[in-house]
């Protein structure tokens, strides 16, 4: 039943409701997109001071994936090598309006990197709670590290959404 509200705007309360709802998930998935964009480009660009590099020591170190490259390469310049490989990623992802495609291919490589910072769950000392274990993380890094796997979700969608849109435009 409509509202006094509802006969005065003219509308149907569903109606009403579907087009707020659209509002929002159109804001969502601006939010979601650039605002990884944004955390991608932020970070990476941290990736080359001494302090950003300090900080993924424990995460580089202990991993099977980058540990060769930490003793190869030494710390700051692996920091730099993945900063350069973010800020690419934020680039792409930033590119839907142009390039459908090209944020597609950022979002698989922002799913690549956050598979990639799970796998540190399972590598990094000091990730469960000491005296707690598993599934108690620490709030440093293991619930830091954990937020990554809503992440990874919002990537596979960037992903979809643009190859999706490519195909659109073909």
């Amino acid at each position: 039943m409509n509202t006094m509200q509802d006969r005065n705007l003219g509308s149907h309360p569903t109606a009403h409701g579907n087009e707020m709802g659209a509002k929002l998930m159109r804001v969502g998935e601006f939010v979601l997109r650039y605002g990884l964009a944004a955390v991608f480009l932020w970070i990476g660009l941290l990736k080359f001071t001494a302090y950003e590099a300090k900080n993924i020591e424990g995460l580089v170190a202990n991993s099977p994936i980058w540990s060769w490259a930490y003793q190869s390469l030494g710390l700051q310049t692996l920091s730099g090598l993945i900063g350069a490989i973010e800020i690419s990623i934020g680039v792409l992802l930033a590119m839907r309006a142009f390039s459908p495609k090209a944020s597609a291919i950022g979002g698989i490589g922002a799913a690549i990197t956050f598979i990639i910072t799970l796998s540190f769950l399972l590598t990094t000392p000091g990730i469960w709670e000491a005296g707690y274990g598993f599934p108690f993380p620490s709030a440093m890094p293991g619930q830091f590290l954990l937020k990554d796997l809503v992440l990874l979700g919002v990537s596979i969608w960037i992903a979809g959404e643009g190859l999706m849109a490519a195909a659109r435009r073909r």
